[in-house]
């Protein structure tokens, strides 16, 4: 392929992008799905207003679509999952504007993923995803952008920028795998046995409240449960005094373009719903992202977003749980840690350097905690 004939091109919209062409490159990745995607878009969760400015960049052999990546310009660094802000702090403090910058990225979704698609047929990948990532860092210096940052990049993807010298950081999240369990039982008899009493007791807590749970997906969701759901959602964002990135237009969306990969857990007490959580699910993953409850209900965080989820994948034969960014306490409900990154490019040379350095220290820092990580396992030896 040669790369000086490709045509690169920026857009403000997945609209402007065909939806057959970008699941062509996107795979099987849920929350890679154009019309995941699309749904921040058609929701109003990412544009000015939001300051996640849609900004995807494409690359076309004549009419064919060969790449493409998921961009955004951002005035802030919230809903990244990749904290920033004394990066942000520094820079303005030394005179510069670290807002607007690049990002690719999913929104409000801290999940590895391709961040670099390329058409499966191509053959020169590596130079293309190089130039790509050549043109989203011209992109930052023609628009005084402060830098360039790719969050969650899967393997091949954290390759080609790591090809391309970009600053890696190491981040680390925590993930449950089911190896086969023939049942939820046969995962309890793996765990060491102050976790497999710490987990029945919780749920017998649960149970003990009147609590009943069941799992509905998108095919089936009622209008009524789908409302309830965002009421949860919003009423737990609001007792911590935030404001939820998403809108219920964007639930709706999702549940009725992709009902395949739409799963509800639903708590009820006393016959009334109470609490609510949402997974998508993957080939081989689920992955737990937005919960709420309307009551304070001892342990049924744990009940509604770990182990109803983790029972559902034991019945179903999925492999993975991926229950959300951090969160140490996933330990002691099975979950063990697996490492996660990000890659920078910042346009300042100097303060390019100055993140080097930190980086180099807090990734000394970071596996000195993965290592202690390891060692507190919720598994038998």
């Amino acid at each position: 392929m040669d790369i000086s004939q490709l045509s690169f091109v920026w857009h403000r919209g997945l609209q402007e992008i065909a939806a057959a062409d970008w699941q062509r490159l996107a795979g099987r990745h849920p929350m890679l799905d154009y019309t995941f995607l699309r749904a921040f878009e058609l929701s109003a969760a990412v544009d000015h207003q939001t300051g996640w400015i849609p900004y995807h960049l494409t690359v076309f052999a004549g009419a064919q679509l060969v790449a493409a990546a998921p961009c955004y310009i951002k005035t802030h660094s919230y809903g990244e999952y990749v904290f920033d802000w004394s990066w942000a702090d520094a820079y303005e403090q030394a005179g510069g504007q670290y807002y607007p910058k690049l990002i690719s990225a999913i929104p409000f979704s801290p999940v590895t993923g391709p961040r670099i698609l390329v058409h499966p047929d191509c053959k020169s990948a590596a130079a293309l995803a190089d130039a790509m990532l050549t043109q989203m860092r011209q992109l930052c210096q023609a628009h005084a952008l402060s830098g360039l940052h790719v969050l969650f990049p899967d393997a091949s993807s954290a390759n080609a920028c790591a090809a391309a010298d970009g600053l890696r950081r190491q981040g680390v999240q925590f993930r449950w795998e089911n190896p086969g369990y023939a049942d939820w039982e046969a995962f309890l008899a793996a765990l060491s046995r102050d976790k497999r009493k710490k987990i029945r007791q919780e749920r017998n807590k649960v149970a003990q409240q009147g609590v009943h749970c069941r799992v509905v997906s998108g095919h089936d969701v009622s209008p009524q449960e789908l409302a309830l759901f965002y009421q949860c959602y919003c009423h737990t964002y609001q007792r911590h005094g935030s404001t939820p990135y998403l809108s219920l237009a964007f639930f709706e969306q999702i549940s009725h373009d992709m009902p395949a990969q739409f799963r509800l857990f639903i708590a009820s007490q006393d016959g009334e719903d109470v609490a609510a959580s949402l997974c998508v699910l993957g080939d081989d993953t689920l992955y737990g992202r937005y919960w709420g409850s309307l009551r304070d209900i001892s342990c049924l965080h744990f009940e509604l977003c770990y182990y109803q989820p983790q029972q559902f994948c034991i019945s179903h034969g999925i492999r993975y749980f991926e229950g959300g960014a951090q969160g140490v306490h996933k330990l002691a409900r099975g979950f063990t840690p697996y490492a996660t990154c990000s890659y920078h490019w910042l346009s300042h040379p100097d303060f390019h350097q100055s993140v080097a350095r930190f980086l180099a220290r807090e990734a000394n820092t970071m596996q000195d905690y993965v290592d202690e990580l390891e060692e507190r396992s919720p598994y038998k030896a």
